[in-house]
């Protein structure tokens, strides 16, 4: 099993920044794959961006892509989302998952307000 810890959620006004961090322990060595997710209250729980653990290869939701970048320091076992150009629809609980050899694993989430 692998534990996430997600931090970097925040209030930010509209058009602003953030950076999202997950920290990774335990079987880190049998993740293939990692990604973000979020949430919003009555809604299905989202893909947001995806990244390959080897080769680095990455995936966004058309509502994201050339806002938000991934990517991933296998040698701190962290990966990071950095959201620019944020608007108030991307307003939702951030979720960091972690695909292993045995299944998903999932962090705690950290929330992400953007007000307009």
């Amino acid at each position: 099993q692998v534990q996430l810890v997600e931090s970097g959620g925040g209030l930010v006004q509209a058009g602003g920044s953030l950076r999202l961090s997950c920290a990774a322990s335990g079987r880190t060595f049998s993740i293939y794959d990692m990604g973000w997710f979020r949430q919003t209250p009555g809604k299905e729980r989202e893909f947001v961006t995806g990244i390959t653990w080897s080769g680095g290869a990455t995936f966004y939701a058309d509502s994201v892509k050339g806002r938000f970048t991934i990517s991933r320091d296998n040698a701190k076992n962290t990966l990071y989302l950095q959201m620019n150009n944020l608007k108030p629809e991307d307003t939702a609980v951030y979720y960091c998952k972690a695909t292993t050899n045995t299944g998903n694993d999932w962090g705690q989430g950290t929330q992400v307000t953007v007000s307009s």
